[in-house]
């Protein structure tokens, strides 16, 4: 069909002067005076109107050309030439009598687009309103767009589009007139920091989903990008030895390395090929964007991974550690890292010791590092340990003071008395210290005469207690203090004041289904069983109530004093009761010793006798 276009207009630029030509030349013969001697009525206005050319041969002369003009079918895709072009209109030929005019945006997916290129359009109207032939660019590619999109995508061909504008997620694209979708991820390799920067420009693309249901095209540029830079990485690795220098450029920065772009292909420098220092971040050492030059540590053809390094284009440090440097030297330094277990302690930059948190301090009490050291600081430490071939260091910093469990024995000798800050609190007692590295032990039965639950009753972390020293081990650095001997025994002077079988006004201050609790005159609290603040009436104490109670028990062990209401009246009762019952034992007693003497005439009389007794009358 083209090609059948292209003949006709050929024809219609050559054919259509020469029958201009024709026209001009035949007029003057056919000149003659009409109309000269006719009636107004017969007058022919239509030859007046063609100048003496007779109707005959203007029709004639229509008909040529109509037969050098194409035949126009609407609703028909053709082939036309671009004949004009400006920022609003692009007009075409297709060889009708006119020209089609087609918006500009229409050709916005071809900048290149010139006077002179063939283009398809649709045939909307032959003719409109004003006589002016209707074409659409937009609308022919449409008709094919489809089964061309459909054939790339079979044929996974590469296919050009045009980024019209930018959308949530991504860009749309134009791609033989039907708008596809370009996700963000897939614009390019490297993260895209701007996505404006791809609007309205044309690029070429591959086309990776089809949704035949909804007609919806996914298409991405990344995938280009990647098949070519797999074909780069293939032929770099098959090129890469260990060892080698090469340059890059800094592509992309994250926490645990650089991705470098080699020229097409990446390799990863770890954080730590870095720099034989302790760093951070990368962008400590390195910026995006900048030039450096990097050696191949490793790759994997399977897998196409590459692993770079950038530290091991410079000398290791240790290699320049002074040969002088010895096990005993004192070398200062920076704290650099900080854990639970020690500290790294910078020495010279990329040379590093550890100070274990057991050379901190000279405490038997393992403390954490954080206690003592923290990042930036700057200390002194004495060398313990130095492994050249292993590149290790072990420092200590108590070193640097004296031991003082050396003069334990003269500076805290047993039976004397010092003031100690509280450290740590256990269930089973207190850990004070005495100076810095001395420590000792409060046992829980050593803090007060009374009976406590915890130590937290009676101290807090961080108070200032008096203390006196128990026992000492030298060899396991330990101590044992004691609290409480720096006060009388209070039982003592307890037994002494409530000895058992005392009877002292007690109050009732609590009463539980175990028992009761009874606050004695001087504040001493004892214990009562539940039958024991029954009184006389049968009624039990209350809170609150005062009562007579007698002193049961005192048990030293368990700093117990054990009380009783119940024992001051029941005992009265029974010694009255014993006694009324020995008294009766007496008297029948006699009476039985009287009978034995007695006649058989006095029986009835010692009967009565016995029954008055028993009575008790």
């Amino acid at each position: 069909m083209s090609e059948e276009i292209k003949n006709v207009a050929e024809e219609a630029q050559v054919e259509a002067p020469v029958q201009e030509e024709t026209k001009i030349e035949a007029a003057p013969a056919k000149k003659a005076v009409l109309n000269a001697s006719v009636a107004p009525e017969d007058f022919d206005w239509d030859a007046f109107e063609n100048e003496g050319v007779d109707s005959s041969s203007k029709e004639e002369t229509l008909a040529k050309y109509e037969q050098t003009l194409s035949k126009v079918t609407e609703n028909e895709v053709v082939e036309g030439v671009v004949t004009s072009i400006n920022k609003r209109e692009v007009v075409v030929n297709i060889g009708a009598k006119s020209e089609g005019v087609i918006s500009a945006p229409e050709f916005r997916y071809n900048p290149d687009l010139k006077v002179g290129d063939k283009v398809e359009v649709l045939v909307e109207s032959a003719e409109d309103r004003k006589g002016q032939l209707v074409i659409s660019h937009k609308k022919a590619r449409q008709l094919k767009s489809w089964d061309m999109v459909n054939a790339a995508y079979e044929n996974n061909e590469v296919v050009k589009g045009y980024v019209k504008t930018r959308t949530k997620g991504g860009m749309i694209v134009d791609v033989f007139g039907i708008e596809a979708f370009l996700p963000g991820s897939q614009i390019d390799i490297k993260p895209i920091r701007d996505y404006d920067v791809f609007v309205d420009t044309t690029m070429d693309f591959k086309i990776v989903k089809i949704n035949q249901e909804f007609r919806n095209v996914v298409v991405s540029h990344k995938a280009l990008l990647e098949a070519e830079q797999e074909l780069k990485r293939a032929e770099l690795i098959s090129k890469l030895e260990k060892g080698q220098v090469l340059e890059g450029v800094v592509k992309n920065i994250t926490n645990y390395g650089v991705f470098v772009d080699l020229g097409g292909v990446d390799g990863l420098i770890h954080i730590t090929d870095l720099s034989w220092g302790r760093i951070s971040h990368p962008e400590e050492v390195v910026a995006l964007d900048q030039k450096i030059n990097v050696v191949v540590l490793d790759f994997n053809e399977q897998q196409k991974r590459i692993a770079l390094g950038l530290k091991q284009l410079t000398p290791h440090p240790w290699e320049a550690l002074s040969a002088d440097l010895k096990v005993g030297d004192t070398v200062k330094g920076k704290v650099v890292a900080v854990a639970d277990y020690g500290a790294f302690v910078e020495v010279e930059p990329g040379v590093e010791g550890l100070v274990h948190v057991s050379e901190m301090s000279w405490s038997p009490r393992l403390h954490s590092a954080q206690e003592f050291l923290k990042m930036g600081d700057e200390v002194e430490a004495v060398v313990l340990t130095l492994d050249r071939e292993a590149r290790k260091m072990s420092l200590g910093l108590k070193q640097l003071t004296a031991n003082p469990w050396e003069s334990i024995r003269e500076k805290y000798p047993v039976g004397s008395q010092h003031k100690a800050t509280v450290r740590n609190i256990t269930n089973f007692g207190v850990f004070a210290e005495l100076e810095d590295g001395v420590e000792g032990l409060i046992h829980i039965s050593d803090l007060s005469w009374n009976k406590i639950k915890h130590p937290a009753e009676m101290v807090q972390s961080g108070d200032v207690i008096d203390v006196v020293i128990l026992d000492f081990d030298e060899n396991s650095h330990k101590l044992s203090l004691g609290h409480k001997q720096l006060t009388p025994n209070p039982w003592d002077e307890l037994e002494a004041r409530y000895p058992v079988g005392t009877v002292v006004d007690g109050t009732v201050s609590s009463v539980s289904d175990k028992g009761a609790t009874v606050t004695l005159p001087d504040g001493t609290e004892a214990a009562a069983f539940n039958r024991d603040i029954v009184k006389e009436d049968g009624k039990k104490a209350v809170v609150g109530e005062t009562l007579p109670f007698k002193v049961t028990e005192l048990r030293r062990s368990t700093r117990t004093v054990r009380v009783s209401h119940a024992r001051t009246y029941a005992e009265v009762k029974a010694a009255a009761e014993t006694a009324e019952s020995e008294g009766t034992k007496k008297a029948i007693k006699k009476v039985n010793s009287n009978v034995e003497k007695t006649t058989l005439g006095d029986i009835s009389a010692l009967a009565a006798l016995k029954d008055k007794l028993e009575k008790g009358e």
